[in-house]
């Protein structure tokens, strides 16, 4: 028996790529779902996928993570629809411009780094205090194998999704002693709609949700800390 099925789970980011391919494989699990994303039109798609595989229409909303009034208020929504929160997956990511950082504008950055470290942040905090009162939770952080290794042009995001990181890495110490897990995922190329263009050569969102998935399955004597993978073609790393 699948260890999500009846978990309350709230994802970030749902409405396309790996967050959809997630939200899809996670109600078929028979999770709980609470998604949102930023797309009215994407988000009514993933409603229908879920409900025409035969899945529970999950709690969902529509809203700016540079908005932490929004994230506040949809994660209050979000326990009282489900009534706990047992899984919080930070999904949701951009990456608006590249550049090298002398051409970085700052408002580009000002806006990455608010949905790529500040709102996943704020998601962190809020499901501590949930989790923590109950003595039990799992936090998992998608991250993204730039964080171990990157390229030029690539700063902007790459400072978001490494300050995430040394974020994550903080605060598994913090939520050790209340029962909390805390896993950060690191993908390596993957073939969605946040590239330019295709790459079929890359990883499929629905193999790494599968991935995903797996490791949330796993024994509960073990607990991952740390995962990264990335496509075979893939050799941009030491």
């Amino acid at each position: 028996m699948s260890n999500i099925s009846g978990k309350a789970i709230l994802l970030t980011g749902a409405t396309s790529g790996i967050g959809r391919a997630l939200a899809l494989r996670l109600s078929s699990e028979g999770a709980r779902l609470a998604v949102c994303g930023r797309s009215p039109e994407k988000m009514a798609s993933l409603l229908d996928a879920i409900t025409t595989a035969g899945g529970r229409p999950p709690l969902h909303a529509t809203f700016d993570l540079a908005s932490e009034q929004e994230i506040l208020a949809f994660i209050e929504r979000a326990n009282a629809d489900l009534g706990c929160l047992d899984i919080l997956i930070n999904n949701a990511g951009v990456n608006i411009t590249k550049a090298p950082v002398s051409e970085i504008q700052t408002d580009h950055f000002d806006a990455m780094l608010a949905v790529n470290l500040r709102a996943p942040m704020i998601f962190m905090r809020e499901a501590f205090r949930l989790m923590s009162a109950r003595g039990e939770g799992h936090v998992v952080n998608i991250l993204s194998s730039a964080c171990l290794y990157s390229n030029e042009t690539m700063g902007a995001y790459t400072a978001g999704k490494a300050g995430l990181d040394a974020l994550t890495r903080i605060f598994r110490k913090e939520c050790q002693p209340h029962g909390i897990r805390v896993t950060a995922i690191y993908p390596g190329g993957t073939n969605t709609p946040f590239r330019a263009k295709p790459r079929p050569d890359y990883m499929a969102a629905e193999s790494v949700a599968e991935a995903i998935v797996g490791l949330l399955n796993l024994p509960g004597d073990v607990v991952p800390h740390e995962f990264v993978f990335r496509p075979e073609v893939e050799v941009n790393y030491p």
